[in-house]
């Protein structure tokens, strides 16, 4: 697929026989990321593993890439990332490895190549902290869990 010429431009190094990451369709807003395995592994059922990419990136400052898990392999086989949304931040230089957990009673086998996470790239915000005594009022005030009636 052909990106657009304002496209956000990141330094990407690709140690795996992978393609890189890739949107699926013009819209979309994850990039799927694939297994870099040497031979297939097990994810046992209620078990969790972290699973490497090969793929290194250099995001600008301001940026972070956000690890999602892949709708399909949620729905269809109760595989998801653990620590969703895992955060990749600016400064960071390693390998992005996937932590996925099996919340099936079944195991699982990943395969060199399969779509295994997506990425989303999003700027991000730095807070200055000002310290206050007491907050401004708001429709919601303390209003917590289940305030709406909907659960």
């Amino acid at each position: 697929m052909e990106t657009k010429q304002n496209a956000l431009q990141v330094k990407i190094m690709n140690r795996s026989k992978n393609d890189f990451p890739a949107y699926a369709t013009p819209s979309s807003a994850g990039m799927d990321l694939r297994a870099n395995l040497d031979a297939p592994i097990v994810l046992k059922a209620r078990g969790r593993i972290i699973v490497p990419t090969g793929i290194y990136i250099e995001l600008p400052n301001g940026f972070e890439a956000q690890i999602r898990p892949r709708s399909g392999l949620a729905a269809q086989n109760g595989i998801t990332v653990l620590n969703s949304p895992g955060t990749i931040d600016a400064d960071y230089r390693g390998e992005i490895k996937i932590i996925l957990a099996n919340l099936s009673d079944e195991d699982f086998t990943i395969q060199h190549g399969d779509r295994i996470a997506q990425m989303v790239v999003a700027r991000h915000e730095t807070v200055k902290w000002i310290p206050a005594d007491s907050l401004t009022d708001s429709e919601r005030g303390e209003g917590g869990f289940g305030h709406t009636g909907n659960l």
